[in-house]
């Protein structure tokens, strides 16, 4: 959680500071505990497994390095560098990795749980995926992405087909500027899991022993076949949408309702004494010193480059090389 508030404030200054060209920069404060908590529980590909898939939202930094995410990449991505995985063509929370499970973020919120059935849809049509012990499939949503088409036809397809899908909804009050009285007339967003035909979970988005707790079951439960798993999360987003947003219209009464996750999970860390203001403070100076790590190798790393690049999707680039290899033996594969 540290990691996470501490390369969010690093993306935020740069941003100001006309360091990153690809748009705006979106934070995830305040909703920390509840994206961490899903990729601690997340089992990355290893050999001889292919591991879980973790489609990240816009505001799942903390859930991205927990599952392993590096942090040079994160650095080259923002930065955009040639070097990083999207190849300087995203500057932002598009990137995604599939060598790691990791799948690029569709821009159009709600278009991930879709994409996540898909590809459990196809292990399981394959034979791979048999209980008691399965990979899971996870993403994240906020309370207005929940009312899009997309969303409403993957969950019910992942629900009908009994895979194992971990939704998480962060309920965080504000979709952009939209309050969400006007995203949804239901009295509970936990509500929607019956429609659907799931289970559905429910904790305190700003306690991160109850997100980690509340979490932890809903995979457990998807993993031994239990079927598809929304878990809801009432907290308040910490940031505007982007940081070209201020969030003025979020009023100081709302704020005091809620509580930051990270200032809470270190105030009881030390009441129970396990550890000291020292070891936080420690621990904030090393997780500084390595993001100052990070981001001054990609800085000294190169920008894109037009004549040296084809500009195709990042992984069609070699798909397409390797069907005209098929296609006409002999021919350089490098050729368009």
């Amino acid at each position: 959680m540290i990691r996470a508030r501490l390369v969010d404030e690093r993306l935020a200054a740069l941003y100001r500071q006309g360091a990153i060209p690809g748009g705006s920069v979106f934070l995830g404060k305040g909703q920390e505990a509840f994206s961490a908590a899903l990729g601690m529980h997340l089992r990355p590909p290893a050999p001889g497994r292919r591991g879980d898939v973790f489609a990240p939202l816009i505001r799942d930094l903390a859930g991205r390095l927990a599952f392993g995410e590096p942090l040079i990449e994160i650095a080259r991505t923002h930065l955009m560098r040639r070097t990083g995985v999207m190849r300087g063509r995203d500057g932002n929370i598009h990137r995604g990795d599939l060598s790691r499970n990791i799948l690029p973020m569709i821009s159009h919120l709600g278009a991930m749980p879709a994409a996540v059935a898909g590809m459990l849809l196809a292990r399981k049509l394959r034979g791979e995926q048999t209980g008691p012990d399965m990979d899971v499939g996870a993403t994240a949503i906020g309370d207005g992405g929940m009312q899009t088409g997309a969303l409403h036809e993957g969950l019910n397809v992942a629900a009908v087909e009994k895979l194992p899908l971990v939704l998480l909804v962060a309920d965080n009050q504000v979709s952009y500027s939209t309050f969400s009285e006007r995203s949804y007339a239901c009295a509970d967003l936990l509500d929607r899991a019956i429609g659907y035909g799931i289970r559905g979970h429910r904790c305190d988005g700003t306690d991160a022993d109850a997100c980690l707790a509340t979490v932890g079951d809903a995979v457990k439960r998807a993993r031994a076949g239990e079927g598809p798993q929304m878990v809801v999360a009432t907290l308040l987003r910490g940031a505007g949408h982007g940081e070209h947003d201020d969030a003025s219209y979020v009023t100081v009464e709302m704020r005091s309702r809620f509580n930051d996750c990270l200032s809470v999970q270190e105030r009881r860390l030390m009441v129970e004494k396990l550890v000291s203001e020292a070891d936080i403070i420690g621990w904030r100076n090393e997780v500084t010193a390595e993001i100052n790590l990070a981001v001054g190798q990609a800085q000294g790393e190169a920008e894109p480059d037009p004549a040296q690049e084809d500009w195709s999707a990042w992984s069609s680039r070699d798909l397409a090389r390797t069907l005209i290899d098929r296609a006409v033996p002999g021919t350089p594969g490098g050729q368009p």
